[in-house]
């Protein structure tokens, strides 16, 4: 992506310069140039977007499934036909290596290409009445404007989960990327103009969550919230939701517990771990945050993992040779380093790494090591709050039993993993452990027609799927007599 591309906002189908008069520089978190420059929205230009996508949803609505469906295949294909100048923006903007940004990009493709194959799927239902000839009809409606907020971990991906499944149900959308990482966004901004979706119907505005992000809960129009985000943020806008009694859809944080019994095969778990926590640097709701391995395999399990981790290649994500990039950004990476040494001082032992990269390209952008940590008890902050970074705690545990105690020992209940050839533990686990995704003998990574979906401080609602869908549509219900 060439330096300094400035974008405006994208809204009622025409780019727009902000009323700020002002644009954020986005900057490489591998190099520190700066890659781009976003709009800096205020509470004006979503009021502008608001109504524009309010004048386009009665057309929008009205727009048969079939020519719903349409429109997304032909944003599909766009993407698909840019898929590597899409993962390079990925990466320029956010730094997770190109391999995975091209990943992001293909689960992005799925995203739509499912949205688009369900629209004529939203079936309503009909009940006979209780009186003669009576028929009681169960529609299903879009709720209108749509407010999205997405986070900055998958720039592309996370908004292409807000948009595909809004525009299907006959919903207008206004989305705000993270205004870490709005470069993909606009880049999709681009697309949907391209593939000739109606002015309106899809809006792009760019900015802080002050400027932008509150205004889009908070205005009267927007009928449906959903976000991906931090649990702190979530929980600020449900309260804000709360005065007009929106319908909210939150996709927070995560703890993962990563479960090892005596009879898993230990290579592919190792194997699995290390995906789960380092991938995307830890930067990843889905990461494995607590490793908990059965104690008659500890020690095994421990020398392999030490061999897989002090084997990860980190630096220019750019590089296809390349495991591991950056952090998104200087306050994250300070953030992890305060939790790592927080861990430190409450008695966990530091087995590698523990410390930001020096010398040659990591001066020049937020590297830090991958990180393992051995001695984490339950009690440490590090086993309770999220991390968010490339660092894997390992714990030992007794017994299933003790894995199970621990892992439900948490505030949230987003994924879990279990890696075991026992069947009676596996359907045990299906009862017991309080996750809404659960991944078994296999690495993370959630599929379009699966549900993305968790408890507690995990959020609520869900995402993808036919169940994430649905959560685009509302019930009227009609009782029906000639």
């Amino acid at each position: 992506m060439p330096s300094q591309t400035r974008y405006d906002l994208f809204i009622d189908g025409a780019w727009r310069k902000p009323t700020s008069g002002k644009w954020t520089e986005i900057r490489n978190p591998a190099t520190g140039d700066v890659v781009g420059e976003a709009a800096k929205g205020q509470e004006q230009d979503v009021n502008a977007a608001v109504e524009a996508a309010s004048k386009a949803f009665p057309a929008w609505r009205d727009t048969p499934a079939s020519k719903r469906a349409d429109a997304l295949y032909k944003l599909r294909d766009l993407v698909a036909r840019d898929k590597e100048t899409l993962a390079r923006t990925i990466t320029s903007e956010m730094g997770k290596p190109l391999k995975e940004a091209q990943g992001e990009v293909d689960f992005a493709i799925s995203l739509l290409r499912f949205a688009a194959e369900n629209t004529r799927r939203l079936q309503g239902e009909i009940i006979p009445g209780e009186r003669p000839g009576e028929k009681i009809l169960i529609d299903r409606i879009p709720h209108g404007v749509v407010g999205a907020i997405a986070a900055w971990n998958f720039p592309l991906a996370l908004c292409a989960r807000k948009i595909a499944p809004a525009v299907a149900a006959g919903n207008t959308i206004v989305l705000k990327p993270h205004e870490l990482t709005p470069l993909s966004g606009l880049a999709l901004a681009k697309l949907v103009e391209e593939a000739g979706i109606p002015a309106g119907v899809i809006n792009i505005v760019t900015g802080d969550g002050p400027e932008v992000g509150v205004p889009i809960v908070a205005h009267p129009d927007t009928k449906l919230i959903t976000m991906t985000g931090s649990t702190p943020a979530g929980k600020k806008i449900m309260a804000a939701a709360a005065e007009h009694l929106k319908e909210v859809r939150l996709e927070l944080g995560g703890k993962a517990p990563f479960i090892v019994m005596d009879d898993a095969d230990l290579d592919k778990a190792v194997e699995a771990a290390v995906m789960a926590r380092f991938g995307n640097a830890g930067q990843v709701c889905t990461s494995n945050e607590r490793t908990y391995v059965h104690e008659a395999v500890y020690d095994r399990f421990a020398e392999k993992l030490r061999e897989k981790i002090k084997a990860l290649n980190v630096g220019d994500p750019m590089d296809p040779k390349t495991d591991m990039g950056p952090k998104v950004s200087e306050d994250e990476l300070k953030k992890v380093h305060e939790i790592v040494e927080k861990a430190v001082s409450q008695g966990a032992k530091l087995e590698i790494g523990g410390q930001r990269l020096k010398g040659g390209i990591y001066d020049k952008g937020s590297f830090y090591a991958p990180t393992l940590l051995t001695g984490v008890t339950h009690e440490m902050d590090i086993a309770r709050n999220e991390v968010f970074g490339p660092v894997l705690s390992l714990m030992k545990v007794r017994d299933f039993d003790e894995a199970l105690k621990r892992a439900n020992d948490c505030r949230y209940g987003l994924s879990a993993y279990l890696f075991t050839k026992d069947l009676a533990t596996i359907l045990r686990m299906t009862r017991e452990l309080n996750f809404g995704e659960v991944y078994v003998n296999r690495e993370g990574g959630e599929e379009p027609q699966g549900f993305h979906h968790g408890y507690g401080e995990s959020g609520l609602g869900g995402e993808d799927g036919q169940h994430g869908l649905e959560a685009y549509v509302d019930t009227k219900t009609i009782y029906l007599n000639a």
